[in-house]
């Protein structure tokens, strides 16, 4: 079985996100694998390791990426493949458009990746991705069997449960409860030195920089306002009353 996981190095979920000139800065951070793409990773190895076959690591991102990537090989992946090229948005529909390029060509059983990344949390990518290569996709899923071509999902739908089975070539995301992911162990960690490692540019994938003009654009990125102090409303139940609904016309003015 041919298995790609899709990953995305994101910040520390710890980290504090601050600005400068609109842009979120990056001094000092710490990166880490997405993650939602660790239950993607887990799960990859575990069929692997049951089915047979392989798992490669597909990342489009800056050349810090390959940290991620290392760990993910670390983990139990087999190979991995960066896609870095300053010429590529950060932006979902390129996104999607350059892993297509790449995937059109290897024809894998199987891609899984992360529900949603943390940074931008639009959960556009997979989604983009699987109908280009016209192959079926289901998000959020919570568990995975595997019997020959056909794969029985369980996907977490906002508290109720679906259970669809699908045809291969399918592309998966995962959600938090599929799994447990492992932490890479001192072997691992030696053994991914040695495990192939592919960077690519567009050239590579016989793109060009107009193929990957951006479908969005930024136009202002600022914090949430702080949150203010909160008020005690004090006395009887018809005084409080009184007052709550004539703050939350005048004030909140959600009414």
């Amino acid at each position: 079985m041919k298995i790609v996981v899709l990953l995305k190095q994101t910040f520390d979920t710890e980290e504090k996100i601050t600005l400068q000139n609109g842009v979120v800065s990056e001094d000092g951070v710490k990166f880490v694998i997405n993650p939602y793409d660790e239950y993607a990773v887990e799960e990859a190895v575990k069929l692997r390791d049951e089915h047979g076959g392989s798992v490669t690591l597909l990342s489009v991102g800056p050349d810090r990426a390959a940290e991620a990537l290392r760990t993910a090989l670390a983990m139990g992946a087999d190979e991995a493949v960066l896609i870095s090229d300053e010429r590529i948005p950060d932006d979902e529909y390129v996104i999607s458009k350059v892993l297509y390029s790449y995937l059109n060509q290897e024809n894998p059983d199987l891609i899984l990746g992360g529900n949603f990344s943390v940074d931008r949390g639009s959960g556009q990518v997979a989604i983009r991705l699987a109908e280009l290569l016209g192959i079926p996709h289901t998000s959020s899923i919570t568990k995975l069997t595997i019997q020959g071509t056909t794969a029985e999902v369980h996907r977490d739908a906002e508290g109720d449960l679906e259970v669809l089975s699908v045809t291969l070539p399918a592309l998966f995301t995962a959600q938090q409860g599929l799994n447990e992911p492992r932490y890479p162990s001192l072997p691992g960690i030696m053994k991914a030195k040695k495990k192939p490692f592919k960077t690519l540019l567009l050239e590579d994938l016989n793109l060009t920089e107009a193929d990957v003009q951006p479908a969005t654009k930024q136009v202002e990125l600022s914090l949430p306002p702080e949150r203010g102090a909160g008020k005690i409303l004090k006395g009887d139940a018809e005084h409080v009353a009184r007052e709550l609904v004539g703050l939350l016309r005048t004030e909140s003015k959600v009414i």
